[in-house]
């Protein structure tokens, strides 16, 4: 009990919260976290975007989202509690890693084995106990847990007040869920982002998987986000010449 209280103590701080709340140069922190959510979940906004595809119909797309955002704050909450140790749990970067290379590679397959990939959703949908909807967003989930954890450690680094850190989690969860939702618009748009969208799952996932502390290669994010840009721009121009001749 003791632990707990020593790590979630602090949330429950009233007096700590109106100190937050009412100092202006905290509110300045809180911006400079939010940013920083921004820019470390670019590469979250297109694996979300890129799993709500799976979803039939924009209501649900939407609304998978939206669950995801209340998922998210929770685990933000849980992760910021214990944020000290988050170091030691590389593994959880691994399996993480693994997990969006294996997204990557069976969609790739099913698109160069259609016929199999039929096979293959129509013995899922036989064996699976969740839904298509509520199995989209676990995985939701599953990547805000292993993406929050670089965004937790800077947020951390910065701030070592964790309603500070809640604070930006908060509102940077929010800006990133925009992006994540104006990536499904250009998804639809424009088809090609699909395949864009998965070939970038598979950088994320070798992005991911260097920072681990064994190899400890951080590819920085301004690069990261000029070969997004590249990526979605591209994918743009190849859909409008295949619009002319056709």
């Amino acid at each position: 009990m003791s632990l707990i209280k020593n790590l979630y103590g602090p949330f429950f701080d009233l007096h700590n919260w109106e100190t937050v709340i009412s100092s202006g140069q905290d509110w300045m922190i809180i911006l400079s976290l939010v940013l920083i959510e921004c820019l470390l979940s670019v590469d979250n906004a297109i694996v979300l975007a890129a799993q709500t595809q799976k979803l039939p119909t924009k209501k649900e797309q939407e609304k998978s989202l939206f669950y995801g955002i209340w998922g998210a704050y929770f685990f933000r909450f849980i992760l910021i509690g214990v944020g000290t140790y988050l170091i030691n749990f590389w593994e959880i970067k691994v399996l993480g890693a693994a997990y969006l290379m294996y997204l990557s590679v069976k969609h790739f397959y099913g698109r160069a084995h259609p016929h199999d990939k039929h096979k293959s959703k129509q013995k899922k949908e036989r064996k699976s106990w969740l839904s298509p909807f509520w199995s989209v967003v676990v995985s939701i989930e599953m990547m805000d847990i292993v993406f929050s954890i670089d965004s937790i450690l800077a947020s951390l680094a910065i701030s070592p007040n964790p309603v500070i850190v809640l604070l930006g989690g908060i509102f940077g969860i929010l800006a990133m869920r925009g992006v994540a939702e104006v990536i499904m618009r250009l998804l639809q748009l424009v088809p090609e982002l699909e395949t864009v969208a998965y070939g970038l799952i598979a950088l994320i996932a070798i992005k991911l998987f260097l920072t681990i502390p064994a190899i400890d290669i951080e590819i920085p994010a301004v690069l990261f986000g000029v070969i997004v840009l590249v990526s979605i721009l591209g994918a743009i121009v190849v859909n409008r010449i295949k619009n002319n001749r056709a």
